[in-house]
């Protein structure tokens, strides 16, 4: 058995679709076919067609080479490298062994994470998924799960383990999150499993792809006073930067360039207005004290 870790290499299912789904929809365009056309020829409407090119779907070989007959790309070679893209998007990520606990939603941001180069997520009532202890992360889960078996319980922790791999593995994403200090102050799990917690964010700011800022209570207001948000950048220019925002029963993801704006406008305001990263250590040791000082339950 396969131990279950981030993707590596050329890029994962999901980001393999998205890059590929642009090519078809560049060379669609090039031609001056209309989606409606695309779709008559793989026998698919024109919603099967925007799918395929914002990579949402799978990819039939056999349709992505009518697409490319219809495109007019005949040379071999150029046949082939797409031909094998489709391929290659159409395995199986690492996620996909935690699939009796995993929400199809969250499939395509497990993707997404596994492949983006730069990582920038506020929160403003859990510490991100990212950085948790499995102590902390076996608090969450009981907060959402707590009804289920305990080995369904374990397994949603081993996936959030399994996330955290990639801080660590080649070419990690760097990581930048901005947490409001209630997350801090918000005894998850009892005060044991906090102070932990925060002894472990102490350990994660040594590591030199992840910053972590603090929103301190007396900032008063902020940009984000919405809600919490990640926002993800690729080392591939292909790719745009999207906004992920997870809710209840779903994650909503927005592309669109405005929108990604507002978004990474509203986080560089964040960044200003928390703690700078230099004093994170300072904050976190003090509220670690905090910890130390107040007595334990359950």
């Amino acid at each position: 058995m396969t131990t279950a870790g981030p993707e590596s290499g050329a890029g994962g299912p999901t980001v393999l679709r998205i890059l590929l789904g642009s090519q078809l929809r560049k060379l669609r365009e090039s031609r001056g076919v209309t989606r409606e056309a695309a779709g008559w020829e793989i026998r698919a409407s024109e919603s099967k067609i925007s799918r395929m090119e914002l990579g949402r779907v799978g990819f039939k070989e056999r349709d992505v080479a009518d697409l490319l007959s219809l495109y007019g790309v005949t040379d071999e070679a150029d046949r082939e490298s797409l031909l094998a893209l489709a391929r290659q998007a159409n395995t199986q990520g690492w996620w996909h062994r935690f699939g009796d606990v995993l929400p199809n939603w969250f499939q395509a941001y497990l993707g997404l994470e596994s492949n983006a180069a730069l990582i920038r997520t506020y929160e403003v009532q859990f510490i991100p998924g990212l950085l948790q202890t499995r102590d902390y992360a076996r608090a969450v889960v009981m907060l959402g799960h707590g009804g289920a078996g305990l080995d369904e319980i374990e397994r949603r922790i081993e996936l959030r383990m399994a996330r955290q791999q990639q801080l660590t593995r080649p070419g990690a994403p760097q990581v930048w999150a901005v947490v409001d200090e209630a997350v801090l102050r918000r005894p998850i799990g009892g005060v044991t499993v906090m102070r932990a917690q925060v002894a472990a964010l102490l350990d994660a700011i040594k590591q030199p792809n992840v910053t972590i800022q603090v929103m301190p209570f007396q900032a008063g207001g902020h940009a984000a006073a919405g809600g919490a948000f990640t926002l993800l950048r690729f080392a591939d220019e292909e790719l745009p930067d999207i906004v992920y925002m997870e809710q209840l029963t779903s994650g909503l993801y927005l592309d669109k360039r405005d929108d990604v704006d507002e978004y990474a406008a509203a986080m560089e305001r964040l960044c200003v207005e928390s703690v700078p990263p230099d004093r994170t250590a300072e904050l976190l040791e003090r509220i670690l004290r905090d910890y130390d000082s107040t007595p334990s339950f359950p």
